[in-house]
């Protein structure tokens, strides 16, 4: 792919004008343990430490001989997916979970590709699943973390429900948060209440059992009950319930030098000590929290959305709106955007001057897997276009530092909203920690930022 120069669009009513932007010479990142190129990994080359574990696992299980109580089962990802094509489930779409990754990988890399689709939120993935179902008559599964059943609801009331147009899936749901097991804030409370909310919606359910013959029994009672009532069935997956396996690598364009970790660290060192920041959930606020213990920056500028995937810009459109004399900067992610890109209309309607929105790609959903998303086919996707045509009032496109240097001071003097789509390579730092601020914290520090300045 050839490079292409970077351009600052600036919407003129109907018509753009391209601007370039000048470049700088003296921004280096510090060379320091967090930027060290040999710390990045990809979640498709490195052995991680869940193949560690499954090594160790297996090693114990040959260890316990006869003692088959103490034997640890793993199901593979394989077997799984052949099971499932032996009762008629060959069509699958969903939004990728850390916990479902190994057969999300297995399935993206072994299904035809018009019998696998990754949705943009687990709402669509239901309604796609729905029109498989009304062209074909057949039982497609719907794969999603327990953290997307609230965007499934509406379509699982209103949709799939027996009184009302009665569509049978298998839902394929990963139980973060699963009592008793050690995991975040926003998994703990979603993990527990999940039971009770399938319950609630009247969807039968059990734990996919971890091991072939168990997987294999409980996908008949799935297919049966769908074929009885012809409504949805659920499985709830414990952690570690699949067998590890490795998303081959995908190619990464040669212009796409930095890591999303190094353009957020450009990024913030070119902000004031006044802008704001809304960080997207996933690997991007852990970064940005590290980054600021490393720089001894405290953490009261930063918003962290350690959930509430695809609505950081729409609470940061939320305080631009009420801190109008503020500069507003919205740290987002390619999937994020794309999970509720319908922000990006009431953004650009706002017209906030304050806004600032700018969207690390690097083509994946880096955090639970490195499944790819549609921001990725650079050659037909651009944020860019999207933002011009909700109402934007300039777009900028940057790959290095010294680009992104630029753009953020540019950006900082120009009336938004404004967008900012920064490309990167995939992958992230293998020591990347978490935050050890509670939200509680979190959100008591940032507004009383807000309300001192």
């Amino acid at each position: 792919m050839a490079r292409a120069g970077l351009a600052l669009t600036r919407l003129l009513g109907n018509s753009s004008t391209f601007l370039s932007c000048g470049r700088l010479t003296s921004v280096r990142l510090s060379q320091d343990i967090h930027t060290d190129p040999t710390l990045y990994k990809s979640h498709i080359s490195e052995k991680s430490k869940q193949e560690k574990q499954y090594e160790e696992q297996q090693k114990r299980n040959e260890d316990a001989g006869e003692l088959t109580e103490l034997v640890r089962d793993f199901l593979q990802p394989n077997e799984f997916y052949n099971s499932c094509l032996n009762i008629g489930v060959d069509f699958f779409c969903g939004v990728p979970d850390s916990l479902l990754k190994d057969f999300c990988a297995y399935v993206t890399q072994n299904a035809p590709k018009e019998k696998h689709v990754i949705a943009a939120n687990e709402g669509n993935a239901v309604a796609i699943a729905t029109g498989y179902h009304l062209a074909t008559g057949k039982h497609p599964m719907v794969y999603l973390q327990n953290s997307g059943l609230g965007n499934i609801i509406n379509p699982l009331m209103s949709l799939t429900s027996p009184s009302v147009y009665s569509v049978p899936m298998i839902l394929l749901i990963g139980w973060r948060g699963e009592p008793g097991k050690r995991d975040e804030p926003q998994h703990l409370v979603q993990g527990q209440a999940t039971p009770g909310l399938l319950a609630a919606l009247g969807i039968p359910f059990q734990p996919l059992p971890d091991y072939e013959e168990g997987a294999d029994q409980a996908l008949l009672t799935a297919k049966h009950y769908m074929e009885k009532s012809s409504a949805p069935y659920a499985f709830l997956v414990k952690r570690q319930t699949f067998a590890p396996y490795k998303l081959k690598k995908r190619p990464t364009p040669e212009e796409f030098v930095l890591s999303r970790e190094d353009a957020m660290k450009v990024v913030i060192d070119n902000l004031s000590q006044k802008d704001v920041v809304i960080s997207a959930t996933g690997m991007l606020s852990r970064e940005l929290f590290e980054y600021r213990v490393t720089k001894e920056m405290g953490h009261e500028k930063d918003f962290l959305s350690v959930g509430s995937m695809g609505h950081t810009s729409s609470i940061a459109l939320g305080v631009a709106m009420q801190k109008p004399r503020r500069q507003v900067f919205c740290l987002d992610g390619d999937g994020s955007v794309i999970m509720h890109m319908g922000a990006m209309a009431t953004v650009g309607q706002s017209a906030m001057s304050n806004f600032k929105h700018i969207v690390i790609n690097n083509g994946s959903h880096d955090s639970v897997g490195g499944q790819p998303t549609d921001a990725g086919n650079h050659d037909q996707f651009s944020f860019s276009t999207i933002a011009e045509g909700c109402g934007y009032k300039s777009t900028m496109v940057a790959m290095t530092e010294e680009e992104i240097a630029q753009c953020v001071m540019d950006m900082r003097g120009m009336e938004g909203p404004v967008l900012l789509e920064i490309k990167t390579r995939m992958g992230s730092r293998k020591n990347l920690g978490r935050p050890t601020r509670t939200p509680i914290e979190n959100k008591e520090d940032f507004m009383h930022f807000l309300a001192i300045n």
